[in-house]
């Protein structure tokens, strides 16, 4: 399963391997499941582009968060 650590280019999310609390966090800042977001840079820390803004995320959520690639 690829996650958003190991990532490159534009994926979209299928799943949050977390607890509620970091769920909703992540949901807070834009990334819930169906979104697609941007890799940005590969860090440390990972950096994604969500809709106009970008996030900097730490390796150890990163790996939490699984993706799958979209081709465009």
């Amino acid at each position: 399963m690829l996650t958003l650590d190991s990532a490159e280019g534009k994926v979209r999310i299928i799943g949050i391997s977390a607890g509620r609390g970091l769920v909703r966090r992540l949901a807070d800042m834009g990334l819930a499941v169906g979104r697609v977001v941007e890799v940005v840079s590969k860090g440390p820390p990972i950096v994604v582009k969500v809709m106009d803004c970008e996030i900097a995320i730490g390796r150890g959520i990163a790996r939490k968060i699984l993706v799958e690639e979209v081709h465009e």
